[in-house]
């Protein structure tokens, strides 16, 4: 069927051109990158940082305000818990419990709908029976959003409207009213956004503070105060009424509009003089009681985070909520101050992901741009034909356009995870088209075939491609074939790394597309065309020349030396003799070479942008130029290596094994790969034998790859999440907020600190007031533009930097200081600008900056944490660290007593970073408590019921009703003033009404005590639990830490230091669960997808032991991956530096995990770790179907004649493949953590499984000698390679 098509594009090149310019036009139209098409419409596919790996999962809202956690947790926490239980698909049910709120988070399976849950929840609260919940709460859905849903948050401030400059003069109050009835409704109305949820500031309300001394005087209740209150604010409608024809609408007017319509509200009648709220109470505006606030560099803030809907895009919901900002802004109101400058509200962003996101993608951008111009130098190289090499070359970011186009039509977003997937194709992508082409200008290269055109090369184009198309296909569907196991991933890891098995895939089959659609057609039509004769040849170069010096005159760029380079060698090209007339075209070959790699160095800076492009340059040719030699050395040197292979066999297999040895023992460790040894000594009585330098060294030096689930991902700001002591105040607290946010701001590199106390007003957030979050935006290194890339800035001849005003400014002899990047001169031929110190080399530097300034009495440690990453770990696992225990207990002290032990246990955990071990105190807050004495009460005929109403207005207040005033809604509160409630003995104080009208102070009928209790309590399907959290000393892996501790959790237990109370028990959790839940899977789907490529090598080669030949290069590849692993762990491994950069920082050598994104790397390299033995192995068959060797040494000379004939194009794909990756390795931006992990094991395993170019041969060689041997006639299977009528 492929020949068919490949003959029909050929002989029918008007549909090939017109596929090929629908694939590049819908491309541009659909590619995710901002770039300018001029006349073409922009539809660009989604865009997003991270794919959206939280669980699916609902939380359900519950306000109880005034209520102690322990009230909270028995009385409406537990009774949804159970009812919620039974709801269809409901996989965990998570709870907090804490004061005035509770939050139940119900994990549903991955296979439940989203909003089909969300109907499920909202139909059992409306059934729920009467008195499971106490009269007037109601539970609340929270918003369809997910973990990942806070995508923008702001703050409002008032600044000059000509400057944009802070000008202050709005108080927190009038800000909050503005962000509350005219900012939230503004943006909530913007297309995607689910909420838009307010933090900081006070909500304004209608203080009446009552005065216990004029209550008892006017023999006034405080529920008669209530009651008036509730009486005094209401609007009725009347109908209407008729008048003169005219209908009239009756309205009462009675809302509260000020302050003296609530204190001339009646609450009595004494004597005939009635008494009003104003005789009895102060009547004030004031604060409300708040739970949550913000600090923007040590000052108070008020602000509100934008939540995304679920499914929706954020970068497109964010450009909505943008424009919609644009929209209100011109209406938010204005002030002038009284120095005469106007104060404008201004909604001002602290933490935007747009710049995530468009850095992540320019990473992508930039690496997919370097992987094609190094693909395309290569090729060059490799080809040693300009013509063919651009037909290779150019179809490959065609194929990249393909690419989007059907990401575009399957619904794939593109980020860090979907585009590393086109990334690490690309070497696979090229070798559809080497091979083609290699094998085509084999073919024209014989006699019979020079010069020839028309039908001929049609038909000579079609037979080489014919006699490829099986290699080609068998190596295309195993590659295909290998990425079923993520396909088969599931939860998080499923949800990250589907994307990219899609993307990886289309890219291959966009690539295979083109080598039947359009390869054929363009070689038809780049090798048919011939300048004849020598006027033409002088008009086509002197155009060239031309063109060069216009360029170079219009736009002053040297490159454009090129074309002049070009056009002057072809005109001499008569004066070569004629031996060396191939001398123009390598000159040509050699020119453009230099242009793209000038264009790549200067992209692609890999020695930095403080090394010129000289040093750059230079550096780029020499390490593509070592790599190129070194292969090529191999295919010099083919014969000679594969003859002495064939003559010592077993010699030369001793290669390969001892690379799998090396492979599994840089896998697995010494210890578990040589125990047997160390055991078997000491049985023989050396008991001493792991101690000894024999033992240690080489235990030392293997020591194992650690386990992790995944890297993280730098999102190019932190967040510290310290918390304080469960018993410190507001004030306290907002001591500490300011404290933080201040030092923080010092910090030359951190651009903005905003810091949350308590919780927002949303579901998302269920912070106590203990805990903060510090949200840190750090500069990025270098001064990047809206798109994510690099901005360059002019400079003088001395390396100043020139600002607008005219100064200068030179790092190096000046020294770092904050520089403003909007005051410098932008310039295309500048040079980019640091914004980092010298000493500041990497992100984590930054970090323990922040841990040495926020080092702070009465502050917890907090772990290294960013925004997305805290989101999901704290919404998946109910815990602020990404490792930690869940305890259960019968009851909070016991689970406390646990806690604490488990926590000092903890810290003596070689791996555990001590100072971050942290048990959340559950027990520890405060309590003051009022203990009514019934038999009293039961004297003056006093209720519960009204006991404790009373104590809850005078105490804590109650909101009585609501003035509604425009737009504007603001409640209406009775309490007793602060003064008289600020202490026990104020308490005691606190008058009752009796049944007969007198007026008892609280402590006849009560006493008043201090407790300890709850300050917030936790549980899992209805059961206790709390949470000890704790981080990693740098350089371990998660899993190994976890392990560790676990086992010294064990041990302890064995041993009786560690004793818990009865009914307690514990578990890990954290990602260290994703881990081994996706090792578990990939241990079931990795072999099965490895016995499909076996399967997929049988129909090929219709053998078993070919077969197996050919799947030969999968343990070698697999060793290699494993083998590049353990060198990016040790320190002497490329440890010295070029320019000045040492190649361990450039290429990000250091200790890697092994985790889900590296595996992914291995499933990746097993797809085309048989290519090379595939394309040997099938000419190897070729060559035995046409000579039929019956000697040992017949068979020798066919496997030796066969391997030189396939070993230039194998490595030519490999070269591929393996230079591409290099920009990957190297790359720094945002994304390149999660790349950098996939491609190490690529390009570990592509550089040694070179060696099945010896291997595949010589087992060749091995299983047919063995037949002639033994005489068998036959042990070749013909390849149909051919259609029956095409033969």
């Amino acid at each position: 069927m492929f020949n068919r098509l490949v003959k029909y594009f050929l002989e029918n090149r008007l549909i090939t051109y017109i596929c090929l310019l629908a694939f590049i036009v819908l491309g541009i139209v659909f590619m995710p990158f901002n770039w300018t098409t001029g006349f073409l419409p922009r539809d660009p596919i989604s865009v997003d940082a991270i794919p959206d790996i939280g669980e699916n999962q609902q939380i359900v809202a519950t306000e109880w305000m005034g209520r102690s956690p322990k009230d909270i947790q028995d009385q409406v926490t537990y009774p949804l818990t159970t009812a919620l239980l039974g709801i269809p698909g409901v996989q965990t049910i998570r709870s907090t419990s804490m004061f005035g709120m509770s939050f139940i988070y119900i994990i549903f399976k991955d296979d439940v709908e989203f909003y089909w849950s969300r109907s499920r929840i909202l139909e059992k609260l409306s059934s729920l029976p009467a008195g499971t919940l106490p009269g007037g709460v109601q539970p609340t859905l929270g918003p369809d959003a997910t973990a990942l849903g806070q995508i923008y948050w702001y703050t409002l401030e008032g600044r000059d409207p000509k400057t944009g400059k802070p000008n202050g003069g709005w108080d927190p109050q009038e800000l909050r009213t503005i962000q509350d009835f005219y900012v939230k409704y503004g943006l909530s109305s913007a297309e995607g956004v689910s909420e838009v949820a307010s933090v900081g500031g006070f909500v304004k309300e209608y203080q009446v503070d009552l005065n216990p001394e004029a209550l008892k005087a006017f023999n006034v209740s405080v529920m008669d105060v209530m009651n008036a209150v509730r009486k005094s604010n209401l609007d009725i409608g009347a109908e209407t009424m008729e008048l003169n024809n005219v209908e009239y609408i009756v309205r009462g007017l009675g809302y509260v509009k000020n302050l003296e319509d609530l204190e001339l509200s009646i609450v009595a009648v004494r004597n005939n003089i009635p008494v009003r709220i104003k005789d009895v109470a102060h009547v004030a505006f004031g604060p409300a009681t708040r739970r949550g606030g913000l600090d923007k560099a040590g000052s108070e803030a008020v602000g509100a985070v934008v939540v995304a809907r679920y499914g929706s895009n954020p970068m497109e919901v964010i450009n909505n909520v943008k424009a919609k900002i644009k929209e209100i802004e011109a209406g938010l109101p204005q002030k002038t101050l009284p120095d005469g400058s106007v104060s404008k509200v201004t909604i001002v962003p602290f933490y935007d992901r747009t710049g995530l996101i468009k850095e992540t993608i320019g990473t992508l951008e930039s690496a997919l741009t370097h992987e094609i111009l190094i693909s395309i130098i290569v090729i060059i190289i490799l080809v040693m034909n300009l013509r063919a090499s651009l037909i290779v070359a150019g179809l490959l970011p065609i194929g990249v356009l393909m690419t989007f186009i059907l990401m575009r039509f399957f619904g794939i977003e593109a980020n860090i995870v979907a585009l590393s997937g086109i990334a690490i194709a690309i070497g696979v992508m090229v070798d559809i088209g080497i091979v083609d082409v290699e094998n085509i200008l084999r073919h024209l290269e014989k006699p019979e075939n020079k010069d020839i055109r028309g039908k001929k090369l049609m038909q000579v184009i079609y037979q080489a491609t014919t006699e490829v198309r099986a290699a080609v296909v068998t190596s295309i569907a195993t590659t295909i074939v290998s990425f079923l196991p993520v396909f088969a991933m599931q939860a998080a890891e499923g949800k990250l790394f589907h994307p990219l098995a899609f993307t990886k895939t289309f890219a291959l089959i966009a690539a295979f597309v083109l080598g039947i659609v359009v390869l054929p057609t363009l070689t038809h039509v780049f090798f048919s065309i011939r300048i004849s004769t020598r006027k033409i040849r002088g008009i086509f170069n002197a155009s060239l020349i031309g063109a060069g010096l216009l360029f170079i005159v219009l736009w002053q760029t040297w490159p454009a030396l090129a074309l002049i380079a070009v056009g002057i060698n072809n005109l001499m090209e008569n004066r070569w003799p004629d031996s060396r007339k191939a001398y123009t075209n390598y000159i040509n070959i050699a020119i453009t070479v230099l242009v793209a790699a000038y264009y790549l160095s200067i992209e692609w800076l890999p020695l930095g942008a403080h090394n010129s492009t000289l040093v750059n340059f230079v550096f780029v040719s020499a390490i593509i130029a070592a790599i190129l030699l070194a292969l090529m050395w191999m295919v010099h040197f083919y014969e000679n290596i594969m003859r002495w292979a064939l003559a010592n066999k077993a010699k030369f297999l001793l290669i390969p094994a001892l690379t799998l040895f090396l492979g599994l023992l840089a896998w697995q460790g010494s210890e578990k790969m040589l125990g047997f040894v160390a055991v078997a000594a000491e049985k023989a009585g050396w008991k001493n034998f792991r101690q000894t330098a024999a033992w240690q060294v080489p235990t030392k030096a293997f020591p194992g790859i650690g386990k992790e689930f995944m890297p993280s991902l730098n999102e190019g700001s932190f967040l510290l999440m310290p918390t304080s002591m469960p018993h410190s105040s507001i004030e306290k607290n907002l001591d500490y907020i300011e404290t933080l946010d201040k030092r923080l701001a010092a910090i030359p590199e951190v651009e903005a600190a905003v810091g949350k106390w308590g919780r927002v007003n949303s579901a998302l957030d269920p912070a106590p007031v203990q805990m903060f979050e510090n949200t840190i935006n750090y500069r990025p290194e270098y001064a990047l533009d809206e798109n994510g890339h690099r901005k360059r800035f002019k400079v003088d001849h001395e390396g100043n930097y020139i600002f607008k005003n005219g100064s200068k400014y030179n790092p190096g002899k000046e020294g770092y200081r904050f520089i403003a990047t909007d005051s410098l001169l932008v310039d295309s031929k500048g040079e980019y600008f640091r914004q980092w110190r010298p000493e500041i080399r990497k992100p984590d530097d930054i970090w323990n900056e922040i841990v040495k300034v926020t080092d702070i009495p009465g502050l917890t440690s907090a772990p290294k944490l960013q925004p997305i990453e805290t989101r999901l770990v704290m919404l998946s696992t109910g815990m602020r660290a990404p490792m930690g225990l869940k305890v259960f207990g019968p009851d909070l002290d016991a689970i406390e007593a646990a806690g604490l032990q488990l926590e000092q246990a903890l810290k003596e955990v070689p791996s555990v970073k001590a100072s971050s071990v942290f048990y959340d105190r559950a027990v520890g807050a405060p309590y003051v408590e009022i203990n009514l004495n019934r038999e009293a009460m039961a004297r003056y005929g006093m209720s519960v019921n009204d006991v404790q109403e009373v104590l809850q207005v005078a105490v804590g207040g109650m909101t009585l009703s609501t003035s509604v005033e425009g737009r504007q809604r603001f409640p209406l509160r009775a309490r007793y003033a602060r003064e008289l409630r600020d202490n026990p003995d104020d308490l005691k104080r606190i008058l009752i009404p009796a049944t007969n009208g007198q007026q008892i102070p609280l402590s006849e009928i009560a006493e008043i005590s201090y407790t300890r209790g709850a300050q917030m309590i936790r549980s899992e399907n209805t059961f206790l639990n709390g949470y000890v959290i704790f981080d990693k000393n740098e350089g371990k892996a998660e899993v190994d830490v976890v392990q560790e501790a676990e086992k010294t959790l064990q041990q302890k237990i064995s041993s009786g230091t560690l004793r818990l109370p009865d009914g307690v028990s514990f578990k890990f959790t954290g990602n260290y669960e994703n881990q081994l839940r996706a090792t578990q899977r990939l241990a079931i789907v990795i072999p099965v997808s490895l016995l499909l490529i076996l399967l997929l090598l049988y129909m090929q080669f219709r053998t078993v032991t070919a077969s197996l030949i050919h799947f030969s290069g999968v343990f070698v590849a697999f060793a290699g991956g494993f083998i590049m692993l353990w060198l990016y762990g040790q320190g002497w491994f490329m440890n010295f530096s070029v320019a000045g950069i040492n190649l361990r920082d450039m290429f990000q050598m250091h200790p890697i995990n092994l985790s889900v994104a590296v595996w992914v790397g291995f499933i990746a390299l097993f797809g085309i770790a048989t290519n090379d033995g595939v394309i040997m192995g099938t000419y190897i068959h070729q060559v035995f179907e046409d000579r039929h060797p019956s000697t040992v040494q017949a068979v020798r000379e066919a496997v030796v004649t066969a391997g030189m004939r396939r070993v230039r194009p194998a490595m030519m794909t490999t070269a591929v493949a393996v230079i591409a990756l290099l920009p990957v390795l190297s790359s720094s931006g945002k994304g390149s953590d999660i790349m950098i992990p996939m491609a190490i094991p690529m390009f570990g395993g592509m550089l040694i499984q070179v060696m099945t170019i010896f291997v595949v041969p010589l087992f060749q060689a091995i299983w047919r000698e063995q037949a002639v041997s033994r005489h068998i006639p036959s042990v070749i299977q013909p390849i149909n390679n051919l259609d029956e009528n095409e033969k």
